[in-house]
């Protein structure tokens, strides 16, 4: 995804906040941090181009370090997507608005567990190293809009996630393969109803 100077100068702030807040209160793995431009940055702008067209509600669950959420932000900041990321952890939720503020991107943070925020009526959700996709497709019922889509970074296992999902979900899904690694996927989820 090409972004323009402005989005590539509020990731490089991110990316700076990122390397000094690690360390205090764990964002990511510290193995990461050295190529986290690839490994956290290029990763979630990939979820942010498959940004479908009308969407106006982005909910981010689980967010952590804010990807893909905060990235997702930042990079469709001028195309009027309302982000909204759910983090449960206190400190976290309080770097995300620091990164929010520092950035100068608009994006909501509601430090609550995911299944105690009101349903929010998304038309897309996102998530990413967060939990098996049979309990993603649980938060997700609860936040999506009827005819909206989850997108789920999944990583090597996740044609085994699907059918493990299948059996409790009916959805349609459509995979893009990784940028940043070869075994990798974004699932493309939509059509979502239980069995």
């Amino acid at each position: 995804m090409n972004v323009s100077r402005e989005t590539q100068e509020r990731l490089e702030i991110y990316l700076q906040l990122l390397l000094k807040w690690s360390p205090k209160i764990n964002l990511v793995s510290p193995t990461t941090l050295k190529d986290a431009s690839k490994r956290h940055f290029e990763d979630s702008l990939q979820v942010a181009s498959l940004s479908p067209a009308g969407t106006r509600n982005w909910v981010d669950l689980g967010s952590g370090g804010g990807f893909p959420g905060a990235v997702v932000a930042i990079a469709l900041r001028d195309e009027d997507v309302d982000v909204t990321l759910i983090e449960s952890d206190q400190r976290k939720a309080t770097f995300l608005r620091t990164v929010s503020r520092e950035t100068r991107t608009p994006f909501e943070v509601i430090a609550k567990r995911i299944e105690d925020v009101p349903p929010l009526n998304a038309d897309v959700v996102s998530a990413r190293a967060l939990a098996p996709l049979n309990i993603l497709l649980d938060f997700s019922d609860r936040h999506l809009s009827e005819n909206g889509t989850a997108l789920f970074m999944k990583g090597s296992a996740w044609q085994n996630e699907v059918t493990d999902a299948r059996k409790k979900w009916r959805f349609t899904y459509e995979t893009h393969k990784s940028v940043t690694h070869p075994d990798a996927a974004v699932l493309e989820i939509g059509g979502l109803s239980r069995v």
